[in-house]
């Protein structure tokens, strides 16, 4: 059985290779679908398409950020580009001299130019596997964590299904006891007002009565739901678009519920079904 995984976590490793030492962070927050987006050091953006099929292999959903630091203090030390540096200073004397004036430029602004600093060309090759193990790493440390929150929220929301349940246990209950006070009411009502009414026609009045307050279909709906809602919870995986989807299906009813509440009773247990549903939506959102 897979396992409910939250969609915010964290993870961090280091390690070393030779004389480099090398940290990978990943973190996650919520989010609609799967969004990757990678911070590496230049001298490792050949490694894009292998970390990003790493993460793609077993996140499906959440805004993931991965970091990968180089001590600058050891290698990955920034090397000149000496006759690049040279050929743009020898245009922008040109430049000057075509407009007739004098623009100097700072060595600032040629370092900024991109490729006038490479990096080390010596680095060790081993590197790349080294930051890949480290990934992997970290991969498997962020999915553990990501379960460890998801068995903590899916805890909170079974207990949250348990409570909607027991409402709509003791709403089925009461229904009887409802019809039975309205019929009662109606009656009642007619003799204060002096109303003469025959025996047919007033059970035709009950029955219109009853029809109106009838939430059986609404009920037998909503138990369904917490039936499909519990089995999708315990099957696990990515459930989380699942889960919202019969939320809203959850809310519908309870609208209609409330719609058709002739009691204080009914509209109570109605009220406290909308707040937990929300209560429970809060959590889902987290879900990956």
């Amino acid at each position: 059985m897979s396992t409910i995984r939250s969609m915010t976590a964290f993870a961090h490793a280091s390690g070393h290779t030779e004389s480099i030492h090398v940290q990978c962070e990943l973190r996650s927050v919520n989010h609609r679908y799967l969004e990757v987006v990678l911070r590496l050091p230049d001298s490792l953006h050949a490694l894009e398409p292998a970390l990003r099929e790493l993460i793609r292999a077993v996140v499906t959903r959440g805004k993931l950020e991965l970091f990968v630091r180089l001590d600058p203090g050891t290698t990955d030390q920034p090397v000149l580009n000496k006759a690049l540096a040279e050929n743009l200073l020898h245009l922008a004397a040109e430049i000057d001299a075509l407009a007739r004036h004098t623009a100097p430029v700072s060595a600032l602004e040629v370092l900024r130019i991109p490729g006038v600093l490479t990096h080390n060309p010596n680095m060790p090759i081993a590197l790349n596997d080294h930051v890949l193990q480290l990934a992997r790493d970290v991969i498997k440390q962020f999915i553990e964590a990501r379960e460890r929150e998801g068995q903590a929220l899916k805890a909170v929301i079974m207990e949250k299904l348990d409570q909607l349940d027991h409402v709509l246990t003791q709403l089925v209950a009461s229904i009887p006891h409802i019809l039975e006070h309205q019929q009662s009411r109606l009656v009642a009502r007619l003799k204060e007002l002096s109303i003469q009414l025959d025996r047919e026609r007033m059970e035709q009045e009950i029955v219109l009565l009853i029809q109106r307050m009838d939430v059986t279909e609404e009920l037998d709906r909503l138990r369904t739901h917490v039936d499909e809602f519990r089995r999708v919870l315990e099957q696990g995986g990515p459930v989380g678009r699942r889960l919202d989807f019969l939320l809203q299906e959850f809310n519908r009813e309870a609208n209609t519920l409330a719609s058709k509440s002739v009691s204080s009773d009914s509209t109570l247990a109605s009220v406290e079904l909308k707040v937990l549903i929300e209560q429970m939506r809060e959590q889902i959102q987290n879900l990956e």
